[in-house]
């Protein structure tokens, strides 16, 4: 199972990853969670002490890594330079993930455009690491991604089992999942399918289905205190539990009665 969470910042996607990946090391499957997010925040939200997500260093910033597995001749940016566009990553999850509640995380941090520029070994690592979670990792994989498509690539995309646009009851959001399912489908993802958070009631939830066709409505993520109050205590959504997980735990078998 390979599940992208997408999103603009603020929807609730990074909750929504978190308590999926819970839920399915829950069940006992290995589970890999990537941070694609350049806000990156999931390794709060499942759970893992600050102390330990600080000490992790994004793959984007392994320059000596970097270097070494593209070839390139100085650690960093290497505009201009040659280097490997195939470098080796199938080792970077299990040497740099870090493991809690049966959950690993990889941070995989972001590239820095007007320092590296577009075409640089940060960008190839990233790329080539993304692809090879999602089609040759045999384990649950969630990523949680920023609102783009700037990552995925013909060839990866399709192995997307669920790619999930997280939105709220508003028509800009709506837009947004258009959008994203507009540039998904062009790449050839096959699900692409929404959750509609803050919802506040009857109304907001006849807006979305208004809007969304039923084929691709998983669910929906009722506007909830409970998880701010479980950022406040430092702790993950899902060890907070109540509402926020008994409806994240219904989208998890909505995804599975799809796509399993």
């Amino acid at each position: 199972m390979k599940i992208a969470v997408s999103g603009k910042g603020g929807v609730g996607k990074t909750t929504l990853a978190a308590v999926l990946a819970r839920l399915y090391a829950e069940e006992g499957l290995k589970v890999l969670a990537a941070d694609v997010d350049p806000d990156a925040n999931l390794g709060m939200a499942l759970g893992f002490e600050p102390e330990r997500i600080e000490a992790l260093t994004p793959v984007s910033k392994m320059s000596e890594l970097i270097a070494e597995r593209t070839a390139a001749n100085v650690p960093g940016s290497a505009y201009g330079k040659l280097f490997k566009m195939n470098p080796r990553v199938d080792d970077i999850p299990d040497r740099f993930a870090i493991e809690k509640n049966g959950v690993k995380l990889l941070v995989m941090g972001y590239v820095d455009v007007a320092g590296g520029g577009c075409v640089c070994p940060e960008h190839v690592v990233l790329k080539r690491l993304l692809s090879n979670l999602i089609v040759h990792r045999d384990e649950v994989v969630i990523l949680d991604m920023e609102a783009g498509l700037e990552h995925l690539g013909r060839g990866t995309a399709d192995f997307v089992d669920s790619f999930i646009v997280v939105i709220e009851p508003g028509e800009r959001s709506v837009q947004t999942y258009r959008n994203v399912k507009r540039l998904a489908t062009d790449l050839g993802v096959k699900h692409v399918n929404v959750v509609a958070n803050k919802v506040r009631g009857e109304a907001d939830r006849e807006f979305i289905r208004s809007r969304i066709p039923a084929e691709d409505l998983l669910g929906f993520m009722s506007y909830n205190t409970d998880i701010q109050d479980a950022d406040r205590e430092g702790i993950s959504p899902f060890d907070k539990g109540g509402l926020v997980v008994d409806e994240i735990r219904e989208i998890k078998a909505e995804i599975d009665r799809r796509v399993r």
